[in-house]
């Protein structure tokens, strides 16, 4: 996160010392600590509710999508039902009225 090397903590820890004195020194470091480790353990807690939130986010659109193809399935079920209905009843008819409806074109003489 922070690009701090070892000279650099060295140097801190020399300024806290001289500044906050040797007797304060171990309840401020303990104290900084416990912050650390909250701010840390919040980071964390937030993160995974986002993450959490992101995949109820994906799941809610991959259920949207699956219904929005069973209405499809639906539509093309019904068509190819209304299909063979109109199937069955042309095959339903006599071939006696198809044949007398149907005029032969001209014939020459």
């Amino acid at each position: 996160m922070f690009d701090i090397g070892f000279s650099e903590l060295i140097m801190i820890g020399l300024v806290s010392l001289l500044v906050i004195g040797p007797e304060r020194l171990p309840k401020v470091a303990r104290l900084a600590g416990f912050w650390i480790g909250k701010t840390r353990s919040m980071v964390a807690s937030v993160k995974s509710e986002i993450k959490q939130e992101l995949q109820a986010e994906e799941l809610r659109q991959i259920f949207k999508e699956q219904a929005d193809l069973q209405e499809f399935h639906a539509a093309i079920n019904e068509t190819a039902e209304a299909a063979n209905s109109i199937k069955a009843s042309l095959a339903a008819l006599p071939e006696e009225n198809l044949v007398d409806d149907v005029k032969p074109p001209h014939e020459p003489k």
